[in-house]
């Protein structure tokens, strides 16, 4: 078995390394020749995950001819609106049904389209078959091999179930659903919610805010997954449920840092200049604004991040709004 993974970011060399050191035939390919060069050198991706050794056993390329020659399976770790460029860019290079595994979140902002259609319609002539890989997981608890627990889902069950024991290792255990759009969905709506959740720790509140926000985004999350074709199980899991929780407690989430800095009185292209990795969220927020119009979904919590992101509208008076929106029924 060989694994080809696109995207040399912290999460693409995790789950690179990882594979790596699980025995797994693995080339990282990087768009980055310094990255490259860098981690040849040093064994250490210093730009975007300092201080991890990586194994000696994982190539890297960044000729993406001689990282996928052979390639059984491919790891989709490209920031989400570039996927569709660079698959169609790959297009020549990749064999006939290639197995595609996304563990990118988020949804194309010029076309509304979650990753599955995304792959889908860049490899269009070549049947992709595709999976997505998501729960609670930061890369930094990954690499030092910390243990948790994620969700694979692929709608070809003898695929799925392949993958599954690529993928698992005695610190990274994986769970396979069927539901492949309900994974990629929860991982996308959990970074605009972790958003919201760093607003509001950004402006002091407490606890109880916080759990509001994870339990009514969860609510959000499942409309709006159930609308798109997920099931409600899913949402409950790690992908949904699991997920959501990290990113909006954790001081490693980009889009919880994003939030913070929110409410403490940034601006918005202050805060992404000075990061070096992309909060997803940020343009996801977009993406399930319109989407939610679209297809007729209540989405509050987003469309409030929306507003403090695209219209400059004041945390506090969002959070106001939000409060004294029209009493409902659980």
């Amino acid at each position: 078995m060989k694994i080809a993974v696109l995207g040399a970011g912290a999460w693409g060399t995790t789950l690179a390394d990882m594979l790596a050191r699980n025995g797994v035939s693995t080339t990282l390919w990087a768009r980055e020749p310094e990255v490259v060069a860098a981690i040849r050198d040093t064994r250490e991706n210093a730009t975007f995950l300092p201080g991890v050794r990586l194994s000696d056993a994982l190539a890297v390329e960044s000729d993406p001819k001689t990282a996928f020659a052979g390639a059984d399976y491919f790891l989709l770790v490209i920031p989400s609106q570039f996927i569709r460029p660079a698959l169609e860019g790959f297009r020549d290079i990749l064999p006939d049904n290639p197995v595609m595994v996304c563990a990118s979140k988020g949804i194309e902002l010029s076309t509304l389209a979650p990753m599955s259609r995304v792959v889908a319609q860049a490899l269009d002539g070549k049947h992709p078959r595709y999976a997505s890989l998501s729960g609670p997981s930061f890369a930094a608890e990954v690499s030092a091999g910390m243990p948790t627990t994620v969700s694979l889902g692929c709608e070809d069950h003898e695929l799925g179930h392949e993958l599954q024991a690529a993928f698992s290792t005695p610190a990274f255990r994986v769970y396979f659903t069927p539901d492949y759009r309900g994974v990629e969905l929860g991982g996308a709506v959990k970074n605009v919610i972790a958003i919201a959740a760093g607003i509001s720790d950004g402006l002091g509140f407490g606890h109880d805010a916080r759990a509001a926000l994870i339990t009514r985004g969860l609510a959000e999350m499942s409309r709006l997954g159930q609308a798109m074709g997920g099931q409600i199980r899913t949402f409950m899991g790690l992908s949904g449920m699991g997920d959501l929780v990290l990113t909006c407690t954790g001081d490693l989430s980009r889009n919880r840092q994003v939030g913070l800095k929110l409410g403490q009185g940034m601006k918005l292209d202050a805060i992404v200049g000075q990061m070096k990795a992309v909060a997803e969220g940020v343009k996801t927020t977009k993406a399930l604004h319109d989407l939610a119009r679209k297809l007729g979904v209540e989405l509050p919590i987003t469309e409030q991040v929306h507003a403090i992101l695209y219209e400059d509208k004041d945390p506090a008076c969002a959070v106001k709004d939000l409060m004294s929106r029209e009493l409902k029924d659980e």
